[in-house]
């Protein structure tokens, strides 16, 4: 190899990573500080705000999220439970008041759970409800289509709790007001002791 040969290899310019590479590295590595968010009130209103929220933080990051939510429609706490494991977060989920209805689906998406002997949990069946006017055919095809919704629901809380399926049933049929304690007894959730508080993640 000629000396210009090898001077024009050692000046080969290579080309620097770009944004799409910068971004994938950053995306996998934990942030230094564990992130926060809390799902309050009720959750219909607050749906694409709180997916915004977990889409902006890092995949497979470690973090808390605040329950003090009645619930809401079930599509939005269904959306933002398989957010929770499509990313792979590792939530810690905080009860701090009350955490019933569809928001049972992002709290039993979360890798830990820390509940006071007092927070509330409402079990239920699903429930449809339209101000339009509907005809008969299509309330029909929504009576049809909750049943079987409501079935799948049933089994992914049954398995992300995990919770055996005889039980979640009594409690959501007819419908049941479950206390942290019971959660705690069951060991489906770690006690949260306010009177000592201590970090959470």
């Amino acid at each position: 190899m000629s000396r210009f040969d090898r001077m024009q290899r050692r000046s080969r310019v290579r080309a620097y990573p770009g944004p799409a590479a910068a971004r994938k590295g950053s995306e996998d590595a934990a942030p230094s500080r564990p992130w926060e968010i809390a799902i309050c009130g009720e959750l219909t209103d607050k749906h694409g705000e709180l997916i915004d929220k977990l889409i902006e933080v890092p995949r497979r990051s470690a973090g808390t999220i605040y329950f003090d939510s009645c619930g809401g429609n079930v599509y939005a706490g269904l959306s933002l439970a398989t957010i929770i494991r499509l990313r792979g977060l590792r939530a810690t989920a905080v009860v701090t008041g009350e955490c019933s209805s569809s928001t049972l689906l992002p709290f039993a998406a979360c890798e830990k759970r820390l509940v006071t002997p007092v927070s509330t949990f409402l079990f239920h069946p699903l429930r449809w409800h339209s101000e339009e006017d509907v005809r008969i055919e299509e309330a029909t095809e929504w009576a049809r289509h909750f049943k079987d919704l409501e079935a799948d629901i049933d089994q992914l809380l049954s398995t992300l709790l995990p919770l055996d399926m005889p039980t979640l049933q009594t409690w959501t049929r007819p419908g049941r007001f479950v206390r942290g304690s019971e959660l705690i007894s069951r060991g489906l959730a770690e006690p949260l002791d306010i009177l000592h508080p201590r970090a959470a993640t």
